[in-house]
């Protein structure tokens, strides 16, 4: 995509900086790049969609199968793990490949495991074909960023973002809704079958859309850090989401996966400090725009995963709805992200980074810290659900211009790795968030102190939006 559209590194510098009051408008974004972005958007609702679509129905399932809750869980926790094996390869694989090549394939082969999961016929082959889901899904989203980040003018990086990240938000208010329709409506197996067609139109398009790379970056694969970073984050992940469910980290299955997977992944980035061509270039990291938005990020995505499982939850535990209803109630802070989100990302293209998030995580905090003292059987749904949009409101302020800040400054050839490093970091930071969420949830006496806690994780990305770059783009 690179010596197709170029990144505007000279021509457009009078642009970026004239995009402040009183100066001429950015620049149009070029016909193809918006089709190229509603390509892989597509692609990737499909996987951010199916990490929330099954939650709701996997009481169901336990039941359909006849098998404990404890293993049927693995449909979601194998599909994740599987996501964190195989994102590290990306930028390899794009390098080598190219991204348009990698991609379709990594469609094609989450659109069979959705096919192959709907035919499930045992608990065994559900968990299997989900894995099998998770390898194609693991790579799509990195490769998207790739994809739209390379073809985009660099001063429209914001108003491109933004975009994609409406699969991001928009997908876990449509999951458990859709979920629980699908479930009690019509079957169970429509929550994979949905997948087929979209994964069919995906291909489909992407095939007519997108162009071949031009150049490519022919290096050999990083095995030994392939070796340690791959199972290092699927065994870390592994014993944070099985300490989150057993509530606490003591027990030996815990530890050792976590111990062992903290080890791997602590290895992984020595060597790649130092070798010449590792598997993910964590240099990129030392970059202030990209180290700055990542330790904004890492807290607030933390909070905000955690949030994720912690309201459905009070929904249905302490208001006793459906997961229909608690993911009807939901919606509007999804609504107000997506929307909100939209003309924060193409106004991050036009004023400073900090300007737009340092506000936008405020309201995200007051937003959560309305709802977390709030909580109680009988506050009215009005209340919360305004509280819940408020702090959606927030969050569509802040992610998709914290990552175009990040992203901004990154050449055409560390647009791969720089996607996937953004994309490890922030899967760790949700499994984290939600760990100790259950943690906490299990350790304390309710809801109301688990939700606090995560209104002062949230509050921690404060102080390290301060440092976001203060001058426009």
């Amino acid at each position: 995509m690179s010596a197709t559209l170029p990144t505007r590194s000279g021509g457009s510098g009078g642009s970026e900086r004239s995009g402040g009051s009183g100066g001429s408008p950015l620049s149009p974004i070029p016909r193809h790049v918006l089709a190229l972005a509603g390509v892989v958007i597509l692609g990737s609702f499909m996987t951010v969609l199916d990490m929330t679509i099954v939650n709701v129905a996997l009481d169901h399932l336990s039941r359909t199968f006849d098998a404990p809750l404890s293993v049927i869980q693995w449909t979601v926790t194998g599909y994740s793990l599987a996501l964190a094996t195989v994102i590290p390869v990306t930028a390899w694989a794009v390098g080598r490949y190219g991204a348009k090549r990698v991609f379709l394939t990594a469609v094609a082969l989450f659109t069979l495991g959705s096919g192959l999961t709907g035919l499930a016929w045992n608990a065994g082959s559900l968990i299997a074909f989900r894995v099998l889901q998770g390898f194609g899904g693991g790579m799509i989203m990195p490769v998207a960023m790739t994809v739209v980040l390379r073809a985009a003018p660099r001063e429209r990086k914001g108003t491109m973002m933004g975009l994609l990240g409406i699969p991001v938000l928009i997908g876990p208010m449509a999951g458990p809704i859709l979920g629980g329709v699908f479930t009690d409506s019509l079957s169970w197996r429509w929550i994979f079958f949905v997948n087929v067609p979209v994964g069919a139109l995906t291909l489909l398009l992407g095939a007519r859309v997108m162009r071949s790379d031009d150049e490519r970056i022919r290096r050999p694969l990083d095995l030994a850090g392939l070796l340690t970073l791959s199972p290092g984050l699927a065994a870390l992940l592994y014993g944070l989401t099985l300490g989150g469910e057993r509530g606490g980290f003591g027990d030996a299955g815990v530890l050792v996966p976590l111990v062992a997977g903290a080890a791997l992944v602590t290895a992984f980035a020595i060597r790649a400090l130092r070798t010449p061509h590792p598997l993910l270039d964590l240099r990129l990291l030392r970059r202030a725009p990209v180290g700055r938005a990542v330790t904004t990020m890492v807290p607030f995505s933390a909070a905000y995963f955690g949030s994720m499982i912690l309201v459905p939850l009070y929904w249905q535990q302490e208001r006793g709805l459906s997961a229909t209803e608690a993911g009807l109630l939901m919606a509007p802070q999804f609504l107000f992200s997506g929307t909100v989100m939209q003309f924060s990302s193409r106004v991050s293209d036009r004023v400073a980074t900090r300007a737009i998030v340092v506000p936008g995580i405020l309201c995200a905090v007051t937003g959560f810290l309305a709802y977390a003292v709030q909580a109680g059987p009988d506050t009215p749904y009005w209340r919360l659900v305004a509280s819940l949009a408020l702090m959606g409101t927030g969050v569509g302020m802040t992610n998709m211009p914290v990552m175009a800040s990040a992203t901004r400054g990154l050449a055409d050839s560390e647009v791969a790795a720089g996607s996937t490093a953004l994309n490890i970091i922030l899967q760790i930071a949700a499994s984290v968030g939600t760990a100790l969420t259950a943690l906490l949830l299990t350790a304390t006496d309710g809801f109301r102190t688990t939700l606090l806690c995560g209104v002062g994780l949230l509050a921690l990305a404060l102080p390290m939006a301060a440092r976001l770059p203060k001058h426009r783009p």
